[in-house]
């Protein structure tokens, strides 16, 4: 029979993990992710939600705006939260009608809800795609912020993930 301290030791021990079919990490968001493209949303998928996680985040940023020489703000493309923990995918170009049920989504800097894809004025920038574990869910706060979020997050995060991809427009 496994102890308590033998559970939490076993999922305190796995890495939650978030990775896409379209590009790996570290590496270019083909264009057809961004502005210049189709502007869909990239595949993404996950594994080792802990057990004590009761629901997810989603964040996609941008740290580089508006010129990775000179970033003055980071850019939000993307909130999704009160994502059920039983969710490990979303497909390519989700819309908000196939999102898990019980899925709300946050205000990105384009004053929309929804995914906005890469779309960097200058320069190569880095787009962080961040998935957090709640031991909680989330009040419903009608089309929160990035602020509000991660305001309403602390205290909260029993594990998260990164995957990290990068653009430039071409001339």
């Amino acid at each position: 029979m496994e102890t308590s301290h033998a559970k939490e030791n076993k999922e305190t021990a796995m890495t939650l993990i978030l990775t896409s079919s379209a590009f790996e990490n570290g590496s270019e968001i083909p264009t057809i992710y961004t502005c210049t493209g189709e502007d869909r949303s990239p595949p993404l998928s996950w594994d080792n939600v802990p057990d004590s996680a009761r629901s997810l985040v989603l964040i996609v940023d941008d740290p580089d705006a508006p010129d990775p020489a000179a970033p003055k703000m980071t850019w939000v493309h993307w909130l999704l939260y009160n994502l059920p923990p039983t969710t490990a995918v979303l497909p390519e170009r989700v819309t908000r009608a196939q999102l898990p049920a019980g899925t709300r989504e946050g205000l990105n800097d384009w004053h929309r809800t929804g995914y906005g894809g890469p779309c960097p004025p200058i320069g190569r920038h880095r787009y962080f795609f961040k998935l957090y574990a709640l031991e909680s869910m989330l009040d419903d706060l009608q089309q929160q912020t990035k602020n509000q979020l991660e305001t309403a997050m602390q205290g909260h995060i029993v594990a998260q993930a990164e995957l990290i991809g990068t653009y430039q427009k071409q001339a």
